[in-house]
């Protein structure tokens, strides 16, 4: 049995828990959910829309992605989670879907939750494939 290993990347924003970046196991990138934040957490500092949020989640997951040699390009599965659902569901989508080839959307999950970290909106973690 393959042991996994546990990624910290440097250059990423920082958790704002005790948790790895990426678990990997057998080609296989679990990445922890990522919000809006900058390289140092601070709450303050998270952008105020939905769109802003958005583009800057799928930044931090591109960073960390590369960070192990991969890209969203190797996403298969995203789960997003969103504190206002009926609200943002769809500017968060709208922004969401520019990230991906449309011949290449990962399979995904959209839940509504009633908190985030640092009173972020939005949090998307990923399950991507080493090329």
């Amino acid at each position: 049995m393959t042991l996994p290993i546990f990624h910290m990347i440097a250059g990423a924003p920082q958790p704002v828990a005790p948790y790895s970046h990426v678990v990997e196991i057998d080609g296989w990138l679990f990445l922890a959910g990522q919000i809006a934040s900058d390289l140092a957490y601070d709450p303050d500092a998270i952008p105020e829309t939905i769109e802003e949020q958005t583009h800057k989640v799928m930044q931090n997951l591109a960073r960390v992605l590369g960070g192990v040699g991969a890209g969203l390009e190797n996403v298969v599965a995203a789960r997003v989670f969103l504190t206002d659902f009926d609200a943002d569901y769809r500017k968060m989508d709208a922004v969401y879907e520019s990230y991906f080839a449309p011949d290449r959307r990962p399979a995904r999950t959209t839940v509504g939750v009633t908190g985030l970290a640092g009173g972020a909106r939005v949090e998307i973690d990923v399950i991507a494939r080493r090329p």
